[in-house]
């Protein structure tokens, strides 16, 4: 494999590997020490399936269900398809784009989940012409800027994640689907098991700090938000036909970039990989 880093703060280029449910144990454990510094890697010209890619996420743990379709109907999903070509190829209507834009707010996957995804595994078949980019932001390096006093500030507080709050404001939640995901509680800064880096963890789900009233927990979540997020922070990937990207949940904000989708087709397959709240350790204040 060659590496090729993007930013000083994340992100990773490796080619000279072929992903497949067929790596042997040694690349399964480099790839993973690879995320596990970089955060979020980038694997061009992948030939890929949905069968491959699920064999692919099942070397790295257990998929996680797509909560949208397990919530609204109990049905096991392990796909998401990102963008707006349907499974027949025909394209959906605006209320799938008005839902979608949703991902255009700074977040991590499933953080609104009691157990919340590790790792996601997505794989781009057809892109637009223009837009349409993923940005990612490490919650790792937000945390390192910070103060040694807001740093002690944040380290024992408590943030409560709710799915019904970041997205019924963009497009209804299905009632069903709400009562699959009430609000869990997360450490606002965590540590990772293998390096013991720490790392915030804040987005668009956070809706307010245990123990605060209202606007003092928005202002300091918003505040978290923003310093993290600013441009000089953020990576951006352009998507090619072929693009396989893997990001780790644990550590990394991303967002999705408008595009026409009027004009243009977008399908990535999305997995994800379902995290091990006993692995990730709540950060003892120093």
């Amino acid at each position: 494999m060659h590496l090729e880093p993007l930013h000083d703060d994340l992100g990773a280029t490796v080619s000279g590997i072929t992903l497949s449910g067929d790596l042997t144990e040694t690349e399964v454990e480099s790839i993973r020490s690879i995320i596990d510094q970089y955060s979020v890697v980038h694997f061009p010209g992948q030939e890929m399936t949905d069968d491959k890619q699920l064999a692919l996420t099942r070397l790295f743990g257990e998929p996680e269900a797509e909560h949208v379709a397990f919530g609204s109907t109990g049905t096991v999903n392990y796909f998401g398809t990102v963008g707006n070509v349907k499974d027949d190829g025909s394209t959906a209507d605006n209320t799938n784009a008005r839902y979608q834009s949703g991902n255009q707010l700074w977040h991590s996957d499933s953080s609104f989940r009691e157990t919340p995804s590790y790792l996601s595994i997505l794989h781009a078949y057809e892109v637009p012409e223009q837009g349409g980019d993923t940005e990612f932001a490490s919650m790792r390096s937000g945390y390192a800027r910070l103060g040694a006093n807001m740093r002690r500030t944040i380290d024992p507080l408590f943030v409560i994640h709710d799915y019904v709050f970041s997205r019924s404001p963009i497009a209804p939640v299905n009632p069903n689907h709400a009562a699959s995901l009430p609000p869990v509680v997360h450490p606002i800064v965590r540590t990772n098991p293998s390096n013991q880096q720490k790392n915030l963890y804040i987005g668009s789900h956070a809706r307010s700090i245990v123990g605060m009233n209202g606007m003092e927990s928005r202002k300091i979540l918003d505040d978290l938000l923003e310093h993290t997020t600013k441009h000089t922070h953020v990576t951006r990937h352009a998507w090619r036909p072929g693009d396989t990207v893997i990001w780790d949940n644990r550590c990394v904000l991303h967002r999705g970039t408008g595009y026409d989708a009027t004009r243009w087709r977008r399908r990535l397959r999305q997995t994800r990989v379902v995290g091990n709240e006993a692995g990730i350790i709540p950060c003892v204040p120093s």
